[in-house]
């Protein structure tokens, strides 16, 4: 948190665990909200731009399955 030096006591989870669902949070939305600016991309007929917003929202994936990957080993105890 900016500016901030919340630790867990208020919100119940430390920041780095915090951190990293908000991350995988972050790149799940933008995977989503890319979808939209493919299809727009698609009407228009503008494949560059639809190809860009592909690749992005395919990077938005992998961080999203790397962030729960590091998060799932995390909560486990791994």
């Amino acid at each position: 948190m900016t500016g901030s030096t919340e630790t867990g006591r208020v919100t119940g989870t430390q920041d780095k665990d915090y951190n990293l669902i908000w991350y995988v949070e972050a790149c799940l939305d933008n995977a989503l909200r890319l979808e939209t600016y493919i299809q727009d991309a698609e009407r228009a007929k503008d494949t560059e731009a639809a190809d860009l917003f592909r690749k992005a929202q395919a990077d938005s994936r992998k961080g999203a399955e790397l962030g729960k990957e590091l998060l799932r080993a995390r909560l486990s105890g791994g």
